[in-house]
C-alpha cells in the first residue's frame, strides 16, 4: 500500500508526505531524520491519512493536498 499523511509539527503547522510505511515515516520525522522542514519542528504528529493501491495515486493525491491552503488542510484533518 502507499500512503498521503499529515503530520502536525511541535508549532502549528502541517506537513504533508508520501510514504509506504506511515508509522516508520512519521518516527523518522521525529528523530530528526525525516523530511529537512520537519526537522526544527519536532515533535510532529500523525492527524491525517490516507491509503491507496499505486504510487501514482498517492502522490497525485500528496500533490493535491500540498496545494490547499491551511484552512482547506484544516477541514481535511477535523473531517478524519
Amino acid at each position: 500500500m502507499h500512503y498521503v499523511y499529515v503530520v502536525e509539527c511541535r508549532d502549528g503547522t502541517y506537513y504533508t508526505g508520501y510514504t509506504t510505511d506511515v508509522e516508520r515515516r512519521v518516527a523518522e520525522h521525529d528523530a530528526g531524520e525525516g523530511a529537512k522542514y520537519t526537522r526544527g519542528r519536532t515533535p510532529v504528529e500523525l492527524v491525517y491519512t490516507e491509503s491507496f493501491e499505486s504510487q501514482s495515486a498517492a502522490m497525485s493525491r500528496e500533490h493535491e493536498l500540498k496545494s490547499l491552503s491551511r484552512a482547506e488542510k484544516e477541514r481535511l484533518v477535523d473531517a478524519e
